[in-house]
């Protein structure tokens, strides 16, 4: 099972759970995050957004993270999907699935690698507002998140 995909579908959270924990009897806790696309954003409503990647690359900065993870973590496994394309508000953009023995190990490698995702990971996103489209920046909060797992960010202005 991949460890990480990039994809336009949908996914399953009950299905990538199980596909998780499926051949591991050591399993004693599944975290999962799953992100949405907001309806309202710095105060706009939001209508939809679009999010571009670097294929390969994005892929290979997020399996990098998960051996992170895997290192800093008493975790079994973990699993990262994120979608690109067009989303509209609502719609599940990512999904991050974290596999342990016990409950507090997976809790924190699942924030931990939100907190990479949001900061690190090579997504360019434009939200659709009544206003028009605009770029998403990077906000001084998620750097802010990242730095206390001991990761400098400079992404915000």
């Amino acid at each position: 099972m991949p460890r990480v995909l990039i994809q336009a579908d949908d996914f399953d959270l009950g299905h990538e759970t199980l596909q998780l924990r499926r051949h591991d009897g050591g399993v004693g806790a599944v975290v999962a995050f799953v992100g949405t696309v907001r309806e309202h954003s710095s105060g706009a409503a939001v209508s939809e957004m679009e999010l571009e990647h670097y294929p390969g690359m994005t892929e290979a900065a997020i399996e990098a993270m998960v051996d992170e993870a895997l290192a800093r973590f008493d975790i079994l496994g973990a699993r990262v999907i994120h979608r690109v394309g067009r989303l509209l508000a609502r719609e599940q953009i990512v999904l991050v699935l974290v596999s342990s023995a016990h409950r507090g190990q997976a809790f924190q490698a699942c924030e931990f690698l939100m907190d990479y995702l949001k900061t690190q990971a090579p997504f360019w996103k434009k939200e659709h507002t009544p206003d028009g489209a605009h770029w998403v920046d990077a906000r001084v909060a998620d750097d802010e998140a990242l730095a206390r797992w001991g990761i400098a960010a400079g992404n915000a202005a």
